[in-house]
């Protein structure tokens, strides 16, 4: 089975393995083995943009704005914008670091720091990795209970199953895999087409939730959701993961080559992050009008919302493409933990592994929390499991952040293509969010604690 990570979005044959990366120095041109800038049509690098918006869908996003929503009505609408807006900058930073050197985050992180600030990084990623495979597992065991009445364990247990089901697929080639991504894509967003329409939402209530609440930064609730947000929303994996699928989509190194191959990763990576923004808010827009309106504040949990939404909403089907649309985004997010997972390990290790054998080992790690939560909490215990993995990456993030942008913006590594004036200005910004909202949770765990 194919282990390259970049190999799921080109259309012609699979680079062979490389022992290492191309050190700085070295020219990257040569010929292009039908490498997609090769044919120079955009839409020949379309493909990464929808692997990693699957990541930001992931049912850890599911707890967060079902959570937020209830609670807080269209409030926190403006922090999934938010997110969502960050998440598309620092997205497209990591595309053209991984198109214009030709390496991903996690090998330039290896290439230009110490031993001991590489393993650090690497430790802090797989904690993060594992953090979203955490809520990969309880979203598609919760939806598999909602769906076939089986016990969550059960249910985490056969989720371990859809894992392996999923990527057999690639063992056909690379397309069978992302058209049936693709379609559970588009599947979960015609669902939460018709869930707005069952729940007849306030529209003038969700425009005025896009201008930020004043007391944000106050509520020790709304800072906890809002990290949970920020952390299923722009994950760090994600990052190193865009990286290592586009490095490889202009093998010559030209200009020409690598203006080619950034316009259509751009509109890629635009469109992509576009159906995830919309099919989020429409998580959250759903519960503030499900929930919040009917005076259920407290609905954070996947299977309390299931229940509810029915009775609420009038009509059974409400409950059935609510679980349906749930155990779509789960099997997705499985193939973007485990190709995180293998970009990060080889990356900053220069370990390979087969596919299936990185999915049996973060799988086997995330099941251990998962279950333990459901033993001993029941449904209730897995959700909240659910939201602190989401901050757990939240935490993260400015591990991942901070080194991409000082690298995209580092003239002697990009050269004319680097990042600077507004796009920089704004990049750091989003840094600074970032480190100013863990801050602010951090502040809020210590004083309540």
């Amino acid at each position: 089975m194919n282990t390259n990570p970049s190999a799921l979005t080109s259309t012609g044959p699979a680079a062979p393995p490389q022992s290492d990366p191309a050190p700085e120095s070295e020219d990257r041109a040569g010929p292009s083995n039908g490498s997609p800038s090769k044919r120079g049509h955009w839409f020949s690098f379309v493909g990464a943009g929808a692997l990693v918006a699957v990541g930001y869908m992931d049912p850890g996003n599911w707890a967060t704005a079902l959570a937020s929503g209830a609670k807080y009505g269209y409030q926190l609408l403006s922090v999934v914008l938010l997110a969502s807006l960050m998440g598309l900058l620092l997205q497209w930073v990591a595309s053209k670091v991984g198109v214009v050197t030709g390496r991903d985050l996690a090998q330039l992180c290896r290439q230009r720091y110490s031993k001991r600030t590489t393993l650090f990084l690497w430790i802090t990623s797989e904690i993060a990795i594992i953090a979203c495979d955490v809520a990969e597992v309880v979203g598609s065991a919760v939806a598999l209970q909602l769906l076939l009445g089986v016990s969550l364990t059960v249910g985490v247990l056969m989720s371990a199953v859809g894992t392996f089901a999923m990527l057999a697929l690639q063992s056909r080639g690379q397309r069978p895999l992302q058209i049936a991504v693709t379609t559970l894509i588009f599947f979960v967003g015609f669902c939460f087409v018709v869930e707005l329409a069952l729940a007849n939402p306030s529209w003038y209530g969700a425009l005025a939730g896009l201008a930020p609440p004043a007391g944000l930064l106050r509520d020790a609730g709304m800072i906890w959701l809002a990290a949970g947000i920020l952390g299923a929303t722009v994950m760090p994996h994600n990052l190193y993961l865009h990286s290592a699928l586009v490095k490889d989509h202009a093998k010559n190194g030209n200009d020409e080559a690598i203006s080619n191959a950034m316009v259509g990763v751009n509109i890629d990576t635009f469109a992509s992050l576009s159906l995830a923004f919309t099919v989020n808010a429409s998580l959250l827009i759903v519960a503030a009008a499900v929930f919040h309106a009917s005076g259920h504040y407290d609905v954070n949990d996947l299977a309390d919302a299931h229940r509810l939404i029915a009775p609420l909403v009038g009509t059974h089907w409400a409950s059935i493409i609510f679980a349906a649309a749930l155990l779509a985004c789960g099997l997705n997010a499985t193939v973007t933990g485990t190709l995180a997972g293998q970009a990060v390990m080889e990356g900053f290790l220069q370990l390979k592994i087969a596919r299936w054998a990185r999915a049996l080992l973060t799988r086997a790690l995330a099941m251990g929390p998962a279950l333990l939560a459901v033993g001993a909490f029941g449904e209730h215990g897995s959700n909240q499991l659910l939201v602190a993995s989401q901050v757990v990456l939240s935490l993260q993030l400015p591990l991942a952040v901070i080194p991409l942008v000082r690298f995209a913006s580092d003239a002697g590594l990009m050269g004319r293509w680097r990042i600077k004036r507004f796009p920089l200005a704004l990049a750091w910004l989003c840094a600074a969010l970032i480190v100013l909202l863990n801050g602010a949770l951090l502040w809020q765990l210590l004083t309540d604690s």
